[in-house]
């Protein structure tokens, strides 16, 4: 049984209400702060980190995925067609993990940081192209749609392609989730902008909708292993609620590009720190 100090509890219940703000506004599910936080700041074992982080992400997603799909910004039917592969990939994610080491998976956290944040600053000026044609799986499912955004004032119709594309890297993001616990939407919302062409905006609406299906897909596997400790995730949950809902608000009025750069920024971060703490297991900062 982890032993966790009131002080610490506390830290964690602050530090989670940023999480869950930045999880809303990016599509996260908070999870690049939290296990960041809990392993190089609280000294917390990475098992216990991530399947703490792993139930977070599922009340992030319920707080703020409600808000996002009444506000029509979420593509409900491209969420639940990409789930397919996220879930598949989150069991897999999650039964894997027992075999890696610490080190291994905190390196690979990092790297995989500095690839999202690389992407999204490649394609930091594409939130909305025009003359996107959409594929026959897209047409099929009809996964276009629109949204109002109240930043700009404007009606945004989009297009969906580079489908099945686009199923296959979500199975990759499910493993990655399942892994680290970090929800998947660092693959997933530059995935769906970049290849899919979907705005900024509804890949992160979406992410947050799929993200809480995905965590609960692995939370499990961590649950009976033993790794979700009613002391870390306590003070998380709440926590994250709270910023979910601040978080909401804050991604209709931020412009697309806006969102893209903070993302990118706080990856390079956080991606940095994962490194050197897989790396040099002895630091806490």
């Amino acid at each position: 049984m982890l032993v966790v100090t009131p002080f610490e509890v506390l830290s964690i219940f602050l530090m989670s209400i940023l999480a869950g703000l930045v999880g809303a506004v990016f599509g996260l599910g908070g999870g690049i702060l939290i296990i960041p936080f809990l392993t190089l700041v609280e000294g917390v074992p990475l098992p216990f980190a991530v399947g703490a982080s792993i139930v977070s992400v599922i009340a992030t997603s319920s707080a703020s995925a409600a808000t996002y799909v009444q506000d029509r910004l979420t593509n409900l039917r491209l969420g639940m067609f990409l789930e397919v592969g996220t879930v598949l990939g989150a069991i897999t994610g999650a039964l894997v993990a027992a075999f890696l080491a610490p080190g291994v998976l905190l390196v690979f956290f990092g790297i995989l940081l500095i690839y999202a944040s690389a992407i999204m600053i490649a394609g930091r000026r594409i939130d909305s192209p025009s003359g996107v044609v959409p594929d026959r799986v897209a047409r099929n499912l009809r996964l276009g749609s629109e949204y109002f955004d109240p930043a700009t004032g404007v009606t945004n119709r989009y297009e969906v392609t580079n489908t099945l594309k686009t199923l296959g890297i979500s199975g990759i993001s499910g493993v990655v989730s399942g892994l680290l616990g970090v929800g998947g939407g660092i693959i997933g919302v530059p995935t769906m902008n970049l290849l899919s062409k979907v705005p900024v905006k509804v890949a992160s609406a979406t992410s947050n909708f799929m993200i809480g299906v995905t965590a609960a897909a692995s939370s499990s596997v961590y649950f009976v292993r033993g790794d979700v400790q009613p002391l870390l995730v306590a003070p998380l949950m709440i926590g994250v609620v709270i910023g979910a809902a601040v978080g909401t608000r804050l991604l209709r009025r931020t412009p697309p590009l806006r969102i893209k750069l903070l993302f990118a920024i706080l990856l390079v971060a956080v991606s940095i720190a994962m490194i050197l703490k897989g790396f040099f297991p002895q630091i806490v900062l």
